[in-house]
């Protein structure tokens, strides 16, 4: 088996970059009680500057004055995981979340059908670019090795003499193991890993019980270390608090773009998409303003849903100010790609067609567009309808005009040639609106084709006009 590791060794600092704080900006993110302030992440900036994880904020912010301190978001940056997970999913079957600052899949059962590891590489690259992830990449025989080469050696897949020449070079800080071992093992003047395998096992186990034996067999193959197996939620919720109030949408493009990208890429590790999912704005007084981005069919772009989600907003008159976003997905049904030949455009006119359709309804509301639907009535002016809920049916009939006129007129023709008919129509006894006419084709004196009728029955009377044919 061959495991590939995605390392993320700056998660809640991209997480905290993308939410709107400035990269060049010296901060940290701070978690714990409130007088035992303690750094949970810091920035490039803030790590120049001597600031580390587990510091104390007091300690920080006597380093650099300047320093500015935000809360660590624990459910976002695992929501940021997940989406790395996600991506990962769909090329792997078998995905874990073991580590905070990893996942890993198994990648030799699909290597070949991706075309090798540089390509594979390639678009895991791409797509974590995308997602503004600072990341490194692993390979090796095993998960914890593929985690350290991915520390040490990006991109890069280590075989059997990679291995030990990883063994050698990683220092036991950097090898993952318990922090009270590697103080003990610091403490009798080992530094390497390599130098710690030397040693006798009985020793070593005697002295720092399994859990160490357990960690070195597991890093180098002698004992198996199965992955819990990550699997995609069955919903999409993502969301955040603002740290200040805003008065204007367009001050929450910036997020939600992001968002509908993770929401993209958990559709597409679902091999799903999406036709509607809820846009919710948080405000500080009264309830959130909910709107719901709906589509003609099942979609998974991110640029397209995020054009769709943003001409909704376009509409949207901010009463309150805007405190927090929420995006959230319930129902997924199959993405199907629309497929055609090569020289066939129709799956292409059809995207577009589907296109033009959804950003008109984003824009202009639900309400006013329409789609006529065929009703099973020989009524002309009652078989179609764009009403909700319509009775859908067809009925086999005769010629029919493409332009209908929304009432039938008088037949200013003195002298209409008769092409084809009668066809008779009788039908609506039951809702008191009865009809009894006989339709025919005419041509006019100017040469235009007509449809009009007479009453059934009468062979001279007047002509009411109904409709024109092309």
């Amino acid at each position: 088996m061959l495991y590939a590791t995605i390392l993320l060794p700056d998660l809640a600092i991209d997480g905290a970059i993308l939410d709107g704080l400035d990269a060049s900006r010296a901060f940290v993110l701070i978690d714990g009680p409130l007088q035992r302030r303690h750094v949970v992440a810091a920035s490039n900036a803030a790590r120049a500057a001597g600031i580390h994880h587990g510091q104390s904020l007091a300690a920080a912010q006597a380093l650099l004055r300047s320093l500015h301190a935000a809360p660590f978001d624990a459910e976002a940056t695992a929501r940021l995981r997940a989406a790395v997970a996600s991506i990962a999913y769909a090329y792997s079957e078998q995905v874990a979340i073991r580590e905070t600052d990893a996942v890993t899949l198994e990648i030799g059962a699909s290597l070949r059908y991706f075309g090798g590891w540089p390509k594979l590489a390639r678009s895991l690259r791409r797509q974590l670019r995308r997602l503004g992830l600072q990341h490194r990449l692993g390979v090796a025989a095993t998960p914890l090795a593929s985690l350290l080469a991915a520390a040490d050696r990006d991109g890069r897949i280590i075989d059997d003499k990679g291995m030990r020449v990883l063994l050698r070079d990683t220092p036991l800080a950097g090898a993952r193991l318990d922090a009270r071992a590697v103080t003990m093992l610091e403490a009798m003047g080992l530094r390497r890993l390599d130098e710690v395998l030397a040693l006798p096992r009985a020793g070593l186990r005697r002295r720092f019980g399994a859990d160490l034996m357990d960690h070195l067999d597991r890093l180098v193959g002698q004992r198996a270390d199965p992955l819990q197996p990550w699997r995609p939620a069955e919903q999409f919720s993502a969301g955040l608090e603002l740290d200040a109030e805003v008065h204007a949408t367009a001050a929450i493009l910036f997020p939600l773009r992001r968002y509908l990208q993770q929401l993209a890429a958990f559709l597409s590790c679902r091999d799903g998409g999406v036709q509607r999912f809820e846009l919710s704005l948080l405000h500080s007084r009264g309830e959130p303003t909910v709107l719901n981005v709906a589509m003609a069919s099942p979609e998974r772009d991110a640029q397209r849903l995020f054009e769709l989600a943003r001409l909704k907003l376009d509409r949207v008159e901010v009463a309150s100010p805007i405190i927090g976003l929420r995006v959230r997905a319930d129902e997924l049904p199959p993405f199907v790609p629309l497929r055609g030949d090569l020289f066939e455009r129709s799956a292409t006119a059809l995207n577009s067609w589907q296109a033009l359709t959804d950003r008109l309804r984003a824009r202009l509301g639900d309400e006013v567009l329409m789609t006529p639907i065929e009703q099973a009535d020989h009524r002309p002016e009652k078989a179609w309808s764009a009403a909700p809920g319509a009775r859908v049916g067809h009925i086999d009939c005769g010629p029919r005009p493409l332009w209908l006129l929304p009432r039938p007129i008088p037949l200013r023709d003195r002298a209409p040639r008769v092409l084809s008919g009668p066809e008779r129509i009788e039908s609506g006894w039951w809702d008191d609106d009865q009809a009894g006419r006989d339709y025919y084709v005419l041509e006019t004196s100017l040469g235009q084709r007509a449809w009009a009728f007479r009453e059934a029955g009468q062979q001279h009377g007047p002509w009411l006009l109904h409709g024109w044919f092309a």
